[in-house]
Parts: C-alpha cells; structure tokens; sequence
C-alpha cells in the first residue's frame, strides 16, 4: 500500500499530514534547545558552587593535610568534573539533535515545496486541458445546430416552387458550409477529447501517485531521521555516564578515605610543641618568720600565681626567626628538616644543570663548530654561585638542625624555669604567650613593602613568580646572596632576585 495507489484523491490530507510532520521535527528541536539550556546553567550553577567552596591560600592547603578536609575538597573537585559532563551533554544535544535535525528540516521543507508544487501544476495543466476540451465541445455542439439549422432552411426553399434557382443553389451552398464547418469541430473535439483522456490517465496513474509516493519516502525519511534525534536524546547522556558515575565514584571514595584517627594523628604531629609539663607549685609557709607590723600596708601577703592553663583565646604574634627559633622544639626541628629537604632538592638540581653545562663546554671545545664555548660562560659562573649559595644555606640549617636535637632536654628544662620566673614577676603573663596557639609560621610579619621592577618567573624550588608593578611584602632581605623572600597578594612566598625589586 502506498500513497499514491490508496490516496490519489487526498491532497489536502497529505498536505495538513505532511506539515504536521515537520512542524513536529521543529518542535522536538525547540525541546532540546530548551533541555541544553538547563543543562548548561545546572553546570554553571555546579561550577560557581564548586569554585566557592575550593579552598585556596596556605592555610586552607594546610587543613587539606587532614583527611576530613582534604575528602571534601575532592568532593568540590569531582563536582566541578561532573559539571563538565553536564555541558558536555548540552554541548552534544546541540551540535548532534538541534543542528543536524534543523539542517535537514530545511531540506525537507524545500522537498515538500517541490513535491507540492509539481503537483499542483500538474493539476492545473489538467484543468486547462479540460476547459480546452469543453471550448471545442461547446463550439462543436454550436456548430452542429447552425448547420442542421442551414440544412433544414435548404430544404425548405427547395421545395418551395416559387423558389428562385439562384435562392436554391445559395442556401444549399451555406448549409454545405456550415456542415462542413460542424464535422470539423466534431474532429477537433474528438482529438481534444481524446488528448485530455491520455492527460487525465497519465495524471491520476502516473504523475499523482509519483508525486504522492515520493512525499510518502519523504515523510518516512523525516520519522527515521526524527526516530534517530529521539534516541540521541538519550545516548547522549549514556555516553558521559561512565566518566559521571567515576565522579561519583570518586566522591564515595572520598567518603572511604576519611579517617578520624589519621587526622588526630596529623594534628598531633603538627601541633605537638614538646615542651614538658609545668612541675608541681611548691608550698610556700608564710606562717614562719612574719614581722609583725604597724598596718596592714607592711604585711607580707602570699605571691599570687595565675592559673598555668595552655589556653589562650588571644593570639600573641611574635617575630619570625630564621632559624625558626621562634617556634616550640617539635615544630622547629620539623620546619628545619622540611627546610632542608628543599634545598637539598634545589641544590641537586643546580648540580645536574652545573654537570650538564660541563659536558655541553666539553662538547663545544672538541667540536667548535657546534658552538662558542664561551657562551656558556655565563650560565656556568650563575649556577656555580647557586650552587655556592645553596652548599651554603644547607649547612646552616643542617647546623641548626643538629642544635636542635642536641640542645632539646637543657632547652626543655630552661623553657619551664624562665616561664615559670617570669611568671613570678608578671601574673598577666601566659607561657604560651610567645608563641602563635597553632605554632602556624604565618605569625611572621613583614619587614617591610617593596614593587617588582620586572617580571620574575620563579622555575627553581622555593622561588615564586612575580609580575612587574607588583605589590610585594618582604618577609627576609637580602643577606648578601642577591635573594629575598617575599610574600605575595595571594599567599604565594619564596625567594626573588634582590634587584627586581625597590623599595
């Protein structure tokens, strides 16, 4: 069964039905016009939450040391990933549903233009083909009468005997006229009928039911076509859901890896100062040895001690030392050997930098046309002074380092004597009072302010870019070594040449 078989005489029908169709496809590319557009502001609202709650600075970084913490910044950043997904899936509704199908509904549009024009041209062609054929009909029809008309007149006067013979051969002669004149309207109007015949014959049985089928394969081709953006709609989304369900995967697992014991061991470890315990008050007996005295002003009151709690709701900022002296023991000796891991990193990286120069100088004076030895000049004398420098540093630390652990017991001991001294003397004084409650080293303060002359791109350990006109805070000036460190707007600190800055 096809169109043009089973509905040769249902234009208006195939018409309304195969406007309906595209109106349909239009519609159905509105609709997921419409869903990417939600998808697209859910993935903005997801990454806006995602980058307001990721944490940035050296105080946030040091709480991600902690499992809890750490677990929901991965939590923040599985999110931000599943964000992604979720404009990749508007991104591939748009470019493989709206704008494949809207391109193809205009090809489909022309289509049917066509399809429906032939077919109303066609029709129209029958149309005047058929008032052809009633023209000849009605002039055959006139044609005929007048001549049976004539016909009869000639009759009459020839059997009228008063008739004249002129009047006789006259009226004979235009009745011979006029019958010639109807058989041949009778012959036009047998060919033009019969011409109309074949054109009506080959308009319902050939040109209708061609025209018909072909807007019958169109409209099958929209609906697989249409059949195929329907379940895009959902392969679009299948294809991202391994890489969601990794995301949340990865925010189970960040679930699983939160550990309550491991981060008060952390905690422990970042924050144990190693001091002992204050030792017990000793008894003071006032009732021995008083004066007795005049007035009550004379009298020998007992000395009040403050409680030796170790908490403080007040922090006390002191100057940050070098040698990280300012800190308790524990924590000093830990940022002594964390100081020293990174110039021993920095100084191995001199060291291959420095060798690999060596080889190149060597390459260049066996082979001098690969280059001027004394080129390298330069960056060899500038990595032997790194180098110096670095030997330097790590001696120094690695000698506090020692001080350290050889001076902790008398360090201890000496700690709890002056603290509780000077307790004694000042009651207001706290004995942790010296000393930031979190042993954090962002109690330094800076020494002063300085503006980058130039921009320093900071690749080496322990240096920090900067960028020129940059308000920088000098944490530690130049000792003689051509380096400071600094701390920038956004937290970042490390060394800088000396001379890319002023003050």
């Amino acid at each position: 069964m096809d169109w043009g078989t089973d509905l040769w005489d249902q234009y208006d029908g195939i018409d309304k039905h195969t406007q309906s169709g595209l109106d349909l496809v239009d519609r159905y590319v509105k609709f997921v016009r419409e869903r990417t557009e939600i998808e697209q502001n859910y993935a903005k609202q997801l990454r806006n939450l995602s980058k307001k709650y990721l944490k940035r600075g050296s105080k946030e970084e040091q709480e991600c040391g902690f499992t809890n913490h750490q677990s929901f910044q991965d939590i923040v950043n599985e999110l931000n990933d599943y964000a992604g997904q979720r404009e990749l899936i508007a991104e591939n509704m748009m470019t493989g549903i709206c704008v494949e199908l809207t391109k193809y509904l205009q090809d489909l549009k022309q289509e049917r233009k066509t399809y429906l024009a032939d077919a109303k041209k066609a029709q129209q062609n029958l149309e005047i083909s058929f008032k052809q054929l009633e023209n000849t009909k009605r002039r055959f029809a006139k044609e005929w009468g007048e001549a049976e008309k004539a016909t009869q007149q000639a009759e009459k006067i020839e059997n009228d005997t008063n008739a004249v013979k002129a009047d006789v051969e006259k009226v004979k002669q235009h009745a011979h006229v006029k019958t010639h004149t109807a058989e041949e309207c009778r012959n036009d109007y047998a060919a033009q009928l019969q011409k109309y015949n074949k054109e009506q014959n080959t308009f319902y049985y050939t040109e209708i039911p061609q025209l018909f089928n072909k807007l019958q394969d169109m409209d099958e081709r929209r609906i697989r076509c249409l059949a195929e953006g329907y379940s895009q709609f959902a392969e679009v989304e299948k294809k991202v859901l391994p890489i969601i369900t990794k995301c949340l995967d990865g925010i189970s697992m960040a679930g699983r890896n939160t550990n309550g014991k491991q981060d008060s061991l952390r905690f422990i470890e970042q924050h144990k100062s190693g001091f002992e315990r204050p030792a017990e008050v000793d008894f003071e007996d006032y009732s021995q040895g008083i004066k007795p005295a005049s007035s009550d002003a004379n009298l020998n009151h007992p000395k009040v001690r403050t409680k030796l709690w170790p908490f403080s709701h007040k922090k006390t900022k002191s100057p940050a030392a070098e040698d990280f002296s300012h800190l308790p023991p524990e924590q000093r000796k830990k940022r002594l050997q964390s100081k020293i891991d990174d110039i021993t990193k920095e100084l191995q990286k001199e060291l291959d930098q420095s060798e690999a120069l060596e080889k190149m100088r060597g390459v260049y004076e066996r082979n001098p046309q690969m280059g001027d030895p004394a080129s390298l000049e330069p960056q060899i004398t500038q990595t032997s002074q790194n180098v110096g420098r670095l030997r330097g540093q790590l001696t120094k630390y690695e000698s506090w380092l020692a001080e350290a652990f050889r001076g902790e017991d008398s360090t201890n001991t000496a700690v709890n004597n002056n603290q509780y001294c000077s307790m004694s003397a000042d009651p207001s004084q706290n004995i942790y009072s010296e000393f930031d409650e979190d042993f954090d080293e962002d109690v330094e303060n800076p020494i002063g302010k300085a503006t980058a002359l130039y921009t320093f791109q900071g690749s080496s350990q322990g240096t920090v870019s900067i960028t020129e006109g940059e308000q920088l805070s000098v944490m530690e000036s130049d000792k003689g070594d051509g380096w400071m460190r600094v701390l920038r707007a956004n937290g970042d600190e490390g060394y800088i040449p000396s001379s890319y800055v002023k003050f």
